[in-house]
């Protein structure tokens, strides 16, 4: 009886034992295959965007038109960008608006 129960527990070890290695493998090898193909990723990167360091540099970001829906430029005096979107974001929330129908024009910190 004694053996029945200890083979049975032997056996049911060594299943669990095989079982945890065929996931770890499973895992390792699907590891590889994604390191693989971001080496295969990078390298057709570099092949598409050929290096142009005698470039002129792009036009600045002023000329640039600006992007639908927008409302025009926002001026920041002593506020960070994260900042400014975060107070922007619960002005539409407490207004019940959709942010791209409202304009703000300057964010000052006030001290």
């Amino acid at each position: 009886m004694l053996t029945e129960v200890i083979s049975s527990i032997g056996e049911a070890g060594l299943a669990a034992v095989t079982g945890y290695a065929v996931v770890f493998l499973g895992i390792v090898l699907l590891m590889a295959v994604m390191y693989i193909m971001g080496a295969i990723m990078k390298a057709s990167q570099k092949k598409k965007v050929p290096e142009t360091s005698a470039a002129p540099a792009a036009a600045p970001a002023a000329n640039a038109p600006e992007a639908p829906g927008s409302a025009g430029k926002l001026k920041l005096y002593d506020t960070d960008p994260k900042t400014a979107a975060m107070l922007m974001a619960i002005v539409a929330d407490k207004m019940g608006k959709p942010i791209n129908e409202l304009r703000f024009i300057s964010i000052k910190e006030v001290k």
